[in-house]
Formats: structure tokens, sequence, C-alpha cells
């Protein structure tokens, strides 16, 4: 039990979320206690998300921390409520602007020592193994870690007791009442803590559109064992590979219909090792490896496969392609979706299950049979969480801006007295007084621009995108010191169109644009290279833009010789 810490009468309780708010994913949460102009500060979560490819060249995305790296020096410690990427993933690439101790319960800290090991940061970060139901003191902050249940083990929710009060963090949760893989869902301690009286509940809202519950794991399995006993051929069966409990009941169901299990993809592997070196999976049948797969008979194979969002360099994407080194699935096989489709990457997805139907793979979704249940509430598992908690504040989370809303109007059937809609970087006081926003700090997004982190609006990645939507020209113009052109102007399209509707080459447009130009501006204008670059750089665009339609990207070099 913590020391109750005496509050000051400056002394302020203050939430402000820098990713996960107003958006699903790329979680980052601080918590701040003190007067203000010394407040102690704790994170919770540090996520990224991935790029839905608008974003030529990126991948992973995660907030930019900027306003806590210039309070770096009162940043307590970063707190990971679970292993999902959303909320572990950016770790390891923005821990160097902190330098503080991160806590985590044993599954999660094994999945991010595997990135900071990668990172070359596993003999640096203070990396706080703590168990499950464990309470702990952060300065002024008492935490206890709350067992719930989720689509990965270990998930947690923080109580976060102050002097100033309490607030219950859920991190993403759902009530499974059998979970296959992990603890049952502490609803008793949850309801102990609300009758101790909670100030505030910050509350994931992914599903707040969604009646009833999300259901049970277990469920799944079962639903999962009956499905594949009746297919023939070879089965693949695809799922987001942090999901310990859906890769159990596919590895039982595959072990139940004499299928042999071939792990396929970097993710299954490294989820799979996570979950046996911290107590979970025993006692699974062997697998077997991709290069021997082919030795089986049709009948006996189940691959388990990476890829449920249509990533192009994961598992099932090779398959589809006819690309993978061991693996080919045709005619009479079928490959099963355990998944749902995170928005955004529909187009991806539905292209490769159309290279698998050409194939002659049967392809099966949670559209067509039960082979899914989501790891987010649906209404009545919130409803169910308020009468635990019975907050004064709701404060919802992990949503667009519709989530947000939605979930304050459901708090307020509810009967919550107070419900705030946020967006990132609102600074929230949450005690003493009526919660209120107080202040609006800077909240935006830094990419992993290959190894490099830069702002979202970088001017490289703003000129990328305007490259992918309009192509570029490049023309090279060698000028003497009086302002005549030397040899031959160098033009090079990329982008465009070979010709435009009067079969007339792209090409040959540019160069008429710039003889034109060239033509037109007196030779005393020539001297300054600067302006004859403007000069032709208008040129060319104006032609191109009357052709075509589009503004394309012109980039002119004059050379003096």
């Amino acid at each position: 039990m913590a020391r109750k810490r005496k509050t000051n009468g400056e002394d302020e309780l203050i939430f402000l979320p820098l990713g996960g708010t107003g958006e699903i994913g790329m979680n980052l949460n601080l918590y701040a206690f003190g007067p203000p102009e010394a407040r102690k500060w704790i994170m919770v979560d540090l996520g990224v998300t991935f790029s839905d490819g608008r974003t030529p060249g990126i991948d992973v995305i995660m907030p930019d921390p900027a306003f806590i790296e210039e309070n770096s020096d009162d940043l307590l410690a970063i707190v990971l409520t679970h292993a999902h990427e959303d909320h572990i993933g950016a770790v390891a690439h923005l821990w160097p602007r902190f330098r503080c101790p991160v806590y985590a319960t044993p599954f999660t800290a094994e999945l991010v020592m595997a990135k900071l090991i990668e990172a070359g940061l596993d003999d640096v970060v203070p990396l706080e193994i703590v168990d499950l139901g464990a309470r702990f003191t952060i300065g002024p902050f008492d935490i206890e870690m709350v067992t719930l249940t989720h689509s990965i083990p270990e998930p947690n929710a923080l109580a976060i007791r102050t002097s100033l009060g309490t607030v219950m963090h859920t991190g993403d949760w759902k009530i499974d009442p059998d979970p296959v893989v992990g603890d049952d869902f502490d609803s008793e301690r949850l309801s102990e803590i609300g009758d101790e009286g909670v100030l505030a509940i910050v509350c994931d809202s992914t599903n707040v559109f969604s009646p009833g519950e999300a259901g049970s794991e277990a469920d799944v399995g079962e639903s999962l064992t009956e499905l594949i006993a009746g297919l023939h051929g070879r089965v693949a069966v695809t799922t987001f590979a942090s999901n310990v409990a859906r890769l159990e009941s596919i590895i039982r169901a595959a072990e139940a219909n004499d299928r042999h299990v071939v792990l396929v993809g970097r993710s299954m592997h490294r989820i799979i090792g996570a979950a046996r070196e911290t107590g979970y999976l025993k006692n699974l049948p062997p697998f077997v490896e991709a290069e021997d797969a082919g030795y089986l008979p049709r009948e006996n194979v189940l691959f388990l496969c990476t890829g449920s969002q249509g990533e192009p360099r994961a598992a099932l994407a090779r398959i589809a392609s006819h690309s993978h080194r061991d693996i080919v699935l045709g005619e009479g096989d079928t490959v099963i979706f355990s998944s749902r489709i995170i928005p955004g990457n529909d187009v991806s997805i539905y292209d490769m299950q159309n290279d698998l139907v050409r194939a002659g793979v049967n392809v099966i979704t949670e559209k067509d049979h039960f082979v899914h249940v989501s790891g987010h509430p649906c209404r009545d598992e919130l409803r169910a969480m308020y009468g635990w908690i019975r907050p004064e504040v709701s404060v919802p989370v992990h949503g667009e801006a519709r989530h947000l809303r939605e979930h304050a109007a459901l708090a307020k059937e509810l009967q919550v007295p107070q419900s705030l809609i946020l967006k990132n970087g609102d600074m929230v006081r949450l005690a003493p007084g009526r919660a209120e926003v107080i202040d609006e700090v800077h909240s935006g997004r830094l990419v992993l621009d290959g190894n490099v982190l830069v702002p979202s609006w970088d001017a490289g990645i703003q000129e990328r995108r305007r490259l992918s939507y309009a192509g570029s020209v490049f023309v090279s113009v060698v000028l003497d010191d009086k302002g005549a052109v030397r040899g031959d102007i160098a033009v090079r399209l990329l982008g465009l169109p070979e010709r435009d509707n009067s079969e007339v080459r792209f090409e040959e447009r540019v160069f008429d644009a710039l003889d034109s130009a060239l033509d037109k501006l007196p030779r005393r204008k020539r001297k300054d290279s600067s302006q004859v670059a403007e000069y032709l750089r208008r040129a060319v665009r104006s032609a191109i833009r009357h052709e075509w339609g589009k503004k394309a990207a012109v980039e002119i070099i004059v050379t003096r010789v």
C-alpha cells in the first residue's frame, strides 16, 4: 500500500492524450500531478499505427512526443497496459528522448525486450517487470494493475490513485467469460475499486456502436474445430499473430482434425516464442517446418499465417501471389480469415482474396462463418464497466470522433455526471474542481522514413506524396555566360502518360514549352540562373497542365559554362 501523499493547495491532476484520442491506435497518454510549475508526469502506453498507403514509402507512424520531450526531466516512467503494437510499438523508437523506466507485466515485457534488442537498447532501458495485479508507487502516483481480458495475454487496466482522486485507465479490454489463454477478467477487483470511489474513467470506445457483447474466444475455438472438420485439401488460417488465445484455438482445432500445424511468418514465430517463454501455450503438438510441409498429405496440414490485413510482405500475401518459397495453395484448398478488416485495409485484403480465388482456393471470412470475435467492449460490456466503476467523469478514448461522442452519450445515459469529448493535445484538469480543458499542446505525428524519424509534415514527405499523384519532370539546361544554350537540353519524365489525347508525346510538349520560353526570354534576363529556372519551370508546368489537367512537379537545373 502506497503512503498517502499530503496535497499541496496548488496541486492538480492532469490528463493529456497525445495519441489515440480521435483515432484508433497510436496510443500515448500522459498523467501529471502537482502545481503547474512543478508537475510530475507518467506516460501510459507508447504505440504506433500503420500507413494506409497515402504516405508513399512510409509504413510506421507514431505520435509526436515533443511536449513531454521538453518536460522529460519530470517524466517519471512509462507504464504499458498490454503488448499490442498500437500500445508498445514506439517504445524502442522514442525512448531515447525520455530515458525513463518502463513498467510492464511479463508477456508485454518479453515483446518489448525483443524490440529493444533489435534497436541495441536492451542494456540501456530500465525495464521493470511487474506481476499481474501488482501495486506500486511512481512519485505521487499509486498504480495498481487490474487484470482484464482482450485479444492478447495480460491486458491491464490501471487504477491510478492520487491524493486528488483515482483514475481508472482501462486500456483495451472486453469481458471474456472463457478467455482460453491467461487469467480471468477481474470484475470483483473493479467493483472494489469502484466502492473506494473513482474520480474518472478513461475508457476504450472502439465498439461503442455495437450492441450486446463481443463474445468469447472459447466459442470461436469450437466453431473453428467444426469448420475445419468439413474441409478438404490444404487449409490455411490467418489471424492477428498477437491474439495468442486465437493461435491456441487454431492449433487445437488442427490437432482435433489430424492436421499438423506449420507456422508461416516471422510474427507467428516471435509471438509464440514470447508466449511460451512467459508460461503460455503449454503442451502444444510439435510444429512442422514450412520447407517440410510439402511431404505431408494435403488433408493433414494446416498453415497458420500472418497477413490477415493484406500486408504485402506478410506470409499470406506471398502465398496468394505465388511468390512464397515453400508453400503453394491451389484448387480445392481453403483459406480462413479469422480476423476482421481494419478500416483502410479493405483494398489490399480484397485484392489478396481475389488472387486466392483465381487460384481455385476457397476463402472463408467472418461474414461466412463464426471465425472471429472482437477484443473490444460492446455496449453491454461498457454498461457493466460503468456499473462497477461508477465514475464521476467519463473520458472516452481509443476511438474516432463519432465513437467518442457516442461513448459520451452512453455515459450520460448511465448517469455519469460529466463527460469530456477530447482530441489529441487537449490538456484536462481532472481535479480539483470540475473537469475541464485548460490548455492545448502540440500533438502531431512522426513517420519512420527508412531508419529516420521525421515529422509527417516534413518537406520530403509532402513532396513524395505530391509526386505520387502527378509525376515529375526533370530538365537540365546549360547556358554560357551570355545566356546562350550550349549542347542539348536534357529532359526526363517520371509518372506521366507517354502521350496526350492528340497522340503527341509529353516529352515533345516539354521541349516545345522550353523552346518557346527561351525564345521569349531576353538575353539580359538570362544572367540570373535562379530566375531562368523559375521561368522555365512555370512554362513547362503550364504546358503539361494544359494537356494533362494535372500539376506535375517540375525541377529545372541551370548550369553555367
